[in-house]
């Protein structure tokens, strides 16, 4: 499986779950051939990192109410 074709999975894996919007890593690892991509999906902003300092999360670019709150003017 290319990349294109992974990240159309993972997209579509994350997109079906509609209550929640922050995974773990070991959470996007379990979709096929997500592990070697999830980096690469960061840089490319097609997914985001969240980090508390004790917790890291992925998700889609834009979704939940983190995404909403650090864009405000």
């Amino acid at each position: 499986m290319d990349y294109e074709e992974a990240k159309e999975k993972i997209v579509e894996g994350l997109s079906k779950k509609k209550s929640k919007t922050k995974f773990y890593f070991n959470d996007l690892a379990k979709i096929r051939a997500a592990k070697k991509n999830i980096n690469r999906m960061v840089i490319e902003e097609v997914l985001e990192y969240w980090s508390s300092g004790s917790t890291s999360l992925y998700g889609l670019k834009g979704a939940g109410k983190q995404a909403h709150a650090e864009h405000e003017d």
